[in-house]
């Protein structure tokens, strides 16, 4: 990326956001090698307080210092905690003017925090709404170019879904808590999660089952082919810490 390139208008004004950040990370975890395959960084309050909480206080003002300050404060915390293995930090498409001026934040935080750029997952929510699809596109290409694993979250119960998925081919897709919930008993989860599965083999595209809290839903899963696994039944996100994993037999 050229240094030529000038700051975007949201980069020189505009609030910042007022209350100070952290974080708290969750675990994804390869099961068949039983080993760590990436922590996600959830962002908290400096004082512990939920994700909920803060997004609850974003405008359209102040969105982009958010999410540049979400970015830095989960290289940081990875950097200082020492995560294993890769480093999933969430981004906020409608948040980005220009994904080659707006990663700057990113790639100084790496730099100085000596976090290597290769072990950083980009993993974007399918459930915020994007207005431009094609910006959302043109976002990922360029994580990519510069090096980045790209992933999107919630896959199955957002705005794009398949269309999405039909023009960019992330590495990674994480299917969504609503479709993994119960699927041991829904026989109709277990055909729409397999046709997923199915079409993410055929393009190259590991899938991640997110918010597996029960024997059962992980039984069924690992059964159908999946191996890469987070939630409640491995561990809990921990406050700026990372949490012991545990790994069913």
């Amino acid at each position: 990326m050229s240094d030529s390139l000038p700051p975007c208008r949201a980069c020189r004004s505009g609030p910042g956001f007022a209350k100070p950040l952290s974080m708290a990370f969750q675990p994804i975890v390869d099961l068949p090698r039983r080993q760590i395959f990436a922590h996600e960084a959830l962002v908290r309050g400096a004082d512990g307080s939920s994700a909920g909480s803060l997004l609850e206080q974003l405008d359209a003002e102040n969105r982009y210092h958010f999410d540049q300050q979400c970015r830095i404060k989960a290289v940081e915390w990875g950097a200082q905690l020492a995560v294993p293995a890769l480093l999933s930090i969430n981004f906020m498409p409608n948040a980005v003017y220009r994904a080659e001026t707006c990663i700057r934040a990113t790639l100084e935080a790496a730099r100085r925090c000596n976090f290597p750029l290769e072990r950083i997952i980009f993993e974007v929510t399918e459930q915020e709404q994007v207005l431009d699809l094609d910006h959302l596109i043109g976002i990922l290409r360029a994580y990519r170019k510069q090096g980045f694993r790209t992933a999107i979250d919630d896959f199955g119960a957002g705005y794009a879904g398949l269309n999405l998925l039909a023009d960019f081919q992330p590495d990674l897709l994480k299917l969504d808590m609503a479709l993994i919930r119960n699927i041991d008993q829904d026989s109709v989860r277990q055909v729409l999660v397999d046709g997923v599965l199915g079409s993410s083999r055929r393009l190259g595209i590991q899938v991640i089952a997110e918010g597996v809290e029960t024997r059962g839903e992980l039984e069924t899963l690992r059964g159908m082919g999946v191996e890469l696994f987070q939630g409640y039944l491995f561990a809990k996100p921990a406050f700026q810490a990372l949490p012991e994993v545990s790994y069913p037999d």
